[in-house]
């Protein structure tokens, strides 16, 4: 469904974002972009197992929490668009985006958001903006949603900003974006639910920058998705590599003794890659490798890497 309005033109903080929910990983996540300096403070919220809120246009930063603890009470996304805007004398400059623990998505644009200003709602997510090049912009955004099924629910939060952002994004240009994706203990060291929360405060090319910050996190913090096994060959190599770094004093043997296994341990710590040691001893996540042969490389060849 897309529904869009043509109020006034003027200056106004123009903003597109997306709420959306992952059934299988049980994600739910917020990403926004905005002709305004830290939208990442204002915009968006979330919680795991409860849903997710973007609060925008002259943002009401009260529908955030408000929002969730209704969410939290078990009200459906429509009925929580439904509370937060009537019992808002300012409705008519607000707009809100929200998908609940079920997945279930709606939106609502006041009447009186600078043009162009409308919002898309689809299955398991909801896209809206205003002081936009068109409706294009949030369009595209939901297609590119639709078309990433396949991919993580952060990456396809991105993508949708990017669509946006192709399609003529804010009509005031860029300045700020910011991704936020919570998962029942996805936090750091499955301390809290907090799984994603990166910003971009001020930059030209916001959206960028926060698919940057994105491979960073998945470098530091994503899952193992391939091992490899440190059988002698591939030991002798990494003792060198830890050696020229400066991890390892031992002799190059292939052998994977106490001294090897507290290099790879201070390495995984020194570099914040303490989340991606695996279990044995004798294995190594292969993000961790790559990274290491490319320290080892820019320390032989700095310029080069550059």
């Amino acid at each position: 469904m897309c529904t869009g309005a043509t109020a006034k033109a003027a200056i106004w903080p123009s903003t597109f974002s997306i709420v959306a929910y992952d059934p299988e990983a049980r994600e739910w996540g917020v990403a926004v972009q905005s002709k305004f300096l830290a939208v990442g403070s204002v915009v968006p919220w979330a919680e795991a197992n409860v849903g997710a809120v973007a609060t925008q246009a002259f943002a009401n930063p009260r529908y955030g929490p408000d929002g969730l603890a209704l969410l939290r009470q078990g009200l459906s996304a429509e009925e929580v668009v439904k509370r937060l805007t009537e019992a808002d004398e300012g409705r008519a400059h607000r707009q809100l985006g929200v998908v609940d623990a079920q997945g279930r998505a709606a939106a609502f644009t006041g009447r009186e958001c600078y043009a162009w200003a409308g919002h898309v709602v689809g299955a398991g997510y909801a896209c809206q903006g205003n002081i936009l090049a068109g409706g294009r912009v949030v369009e595209a955004m939901a297609e590119a949603f639709e078309r990433t099924g396949d991919r993580p629910l952060a990456e396809r939060l991105v993508e949708a900003l990017r669509a946006g952002q192709r399609a003529g994004g804010d009509a005031r240009g860029q300045q700020s974006a910011a991704l936020l994706v919570v998962k029942e203990k996805g936090g750091y060291a499955g301390l809290s639910d907090r799984w994603i929360d990166l910003r971009v405060d001020d930059h030209p090319e916001p959206i960028e920058e926060l698919a940057r910050l994105l491979q960073l996190h998945q470098l530091y913090f994503g899952e193992t998705r391939e091992r490899v096994r440190l059988d002698e060959a591939l030991t002798r190599r990494v003792q060198e590599m830890l050696r020229d770094l400066g991890y390892y004093r031992g002799e190059v043997t292939g052998r994977l003794d106490e001294a090897t296994q507290k290099a790879l341990e201070d390495f995984h710590n020194v570099e914040n890659l303490e989340m991606r040691r695996q279990h044995e001893h004798d294995v190594l996540d292969a993000e961790v490798l790559r990274f290491l042969e490319a320290k080892h490389r820019e320390r032989a060849h700095p310029q080069r890497e550059r």
